[in-house]
C-alpha cells in the first residue's frame, strides 16, 4: 500500500468532481454510485453494477484479450473489495466507481473498524485470506481512509485503464 498519495479526506463525489476527496486523475471523470446497506446479494449487485459502468465507458465489449482482462480484474477487485466489507467490517454501505479514462478508481464504505491488509505471509494452498493480496497484485495502488469522528472507513483501489 502506497503512501505517496494524499489520502482520501472526504466521502464521496464532491461538486469539482472528486471521488472520495481525491481528485481524478483527470478532472471531470465520471463517478457512480451505489448503495449497498440493505441489498440482497450485494457481490453481484456491485459485479453487475461495475460491469454495467466498463460498458458505458466502453471498457466491453473487450476487443482484445489484453482489454477483456483489464475489465475482468476490475470485476475481480469489486468482488474482494465488497466480499471482504461483508466478512470482516458489518457489511459494505457504498460502491463508488470513477474513471478518467487513464485510472479506475474503486471504493467500497463500510462501518467497520478493522483495517484490512494482505495476509501475511501469504499461503496460496489455504483457503480464504486471499483478498486483499489479489487488490495488491492487481491494482496500481490501494488505501484505507478514516473520517475523522465518523465510523467505519472506505477502502479504495485504482486500476490502469486499458491502452
Amino acid at each position: 500500500m502506497s503512501t505517496t498519495r494524499p489520502q482520501p479526506g472526504e466521502l464521496g463525489p464532491e461538486p469539482n468532481g472528486v471521488l472520495g476527496g481525491l481528485p481524478p486523475a483527470t478532472p471531470g471523470g465520471p463517478v457512480r454510485s451505489l448503495a449497498l446497506g440493505s441489498a440482497s446479494g450485494i457481490v453481484p449487485l456491485a459485479r453487475d453494477f461495475t460491469r454495467q459502468a466498463l460498458y458505458d465507458w466502453g471498457w466491453l465489449p473487450a476487443a482484445t484479450a489484453d482489454r477483456r482482462a483489464a475489465a475482468e480484474d476490475v470485476l475481480l477487485v469489486v468482488s474482494e473489495l465488497v466480499t471482504n466489507a461483508c466478512l470482516h467490517a458489518e457489511g459494505p454501505d457504498e460502491l463508488k466507481v470513477g474513471c478518467d479514462g487513464e485510472v479506475l478508481r474503486l471504493e467500497v464504505s463500510d462501518r467497520g473498524a478493522g483495517q484490512p491488509a494482505p495476509r501475511t505471509p501469504h499461503r496460496a494452498g489455504r483457503p480464504g485470506g486471499h483478498g486483499m493480496f489479489i487488490v495488491q497484485r492487481l491494482c496500481l495502488d490501494w488505501g484505507v481512509v478514516r473520517v475523522p469522528g465518523a465510523p467505519g472507513k472506505t477502502v479504495w483501489a485504482e486500476l490502469a485503464a486499458p491502452g
